[in-house]
């Protein structure tokens, strides 16, 4: 591979990392406001602590914050916190066959991007932790507001 097509391969997979990670945040609002749970999005490290250069290099480049209470939705959490996983879905109709597949053409550009984007569709960490422990974050964040009042 030539100097060139690795800077351009680089570069979508990049570009592409960039743009996943944002649509994969978005699918936990989205899922978040179908629940009637209130949230938060910080773009670019929003949190204290961390400055914007740092967030982009460690790509902290969007965060969704759901805002608990007392009637928060523990399934609502679950379901926002697997969201992600929709990323998934041109694949799956690759899969079935109703769409052709684009990796069959063999370029190393669509390739970067279809890995790129499979591995935003990767639930994180802190989201499978929301998936086991939902229940405790609504205990939790409540029972702190009851301590503070």
């Amino acid at each position: 591979m030539d100097p060139f097509t690795i800077a351009g391969v680089s570069g979508v997979l990049l570009l592409t990392l960039c743009l996943g990670t944002v649509v994969h945040e978005y699918t936990h609002a989205l899922a978040l406001r179908a629940f009637g749970i209130e949230y938060r999005i910080d773009w670019l490290g929003g949190r204290k602590g961390i400055g914007r250069l740092r967030a982009g290099v460690l790509g902290t480049w969007a965060s969704v914050t759901p805002q608990l209470s007392d009637g928060t939705s523990v399934a609502g959490l679950r379901v926002a916190a697997l969201m992600p996983l929709t990323l998934t879905i041109p694949f799956v109709l690759v899969a079935v066959g109703i769409v052709s597949d684009p990796l069959a053409t063999g370029s190393p550009y669509v390739i970067a991007a279809a890995v790129a984007w499979l591995a935003c569709a990767l639930p994180s960490p802190q989201d499978f932790s929301t998936v086991w422990y939902a229940h405790r974050l609504v205990d939790e964040e409540t029972s702190a507001k009851r301590d503070s009042c």
